[in-house]
């Protein structure tokens, strides 16, 4: 990894997650269920091909995701998210609360993030519960 800018924690995260698309992928996994190239691309924000590949590859080497092979199909990569990625949930969450405050969010967008923000940090450790059971390894 290069060296950042400055270690101002503003910037630290910013290097990681500071496009308009990166945010949009993690988004996709956590709330919509994307694991796949293919499903990322279909993504109402029209992300480009070389934009996607290269935000993964950041994500990944970043540890907020892992691809691993698919077991049923050999040809494909199915990404997940480490617990570093999953730990990015309640900044969603308040990125949401804030578009909700200034910005025309669709209903349905609208409804879903307002029923996650009204349960609470309960709600929040909840669904980051789940995605952990959905998305890191197994352990035996």
């Amino acid at each position: 990894m290069k060296e950042p800018k400055s270690y101002c924690p503003q910037n630290l995260i910013l290097e990681v997650l500071g496009d308009r698309w990166t945010l949009l992928i993690i988004r996709d996994m956590m709330i919509n269920g994307k694991r796949y190239f293919r499903e990322f691309m279909q993504s109402d924000e029209k992300i480009a091909s070389n934009i996607l590949a290269a935000r993964l590859k950041l994500l990944e080497e970043e540890e907020i995701i892992y691809r691993q092979d698919d077991p049923r199909h050999k040809q494909k990569v199915r990404y997940s998210l480490t617990q570093k990625g999953i730990d990015l949930f309640p900044i969603l969450m308040e990125n949401a609360r804030w578009s909700l405050k200034y910005k025309p969010v669709a209903a349905e967008d609208a409804d879903i993030a307002k029923q996650i923000l009204d349960g609470g940090t309960n709600a929040i450790e909840e669904i980051m519960q789940s995605l952990a059971r959905e998305h890191l390894p197994k352990k035996n």
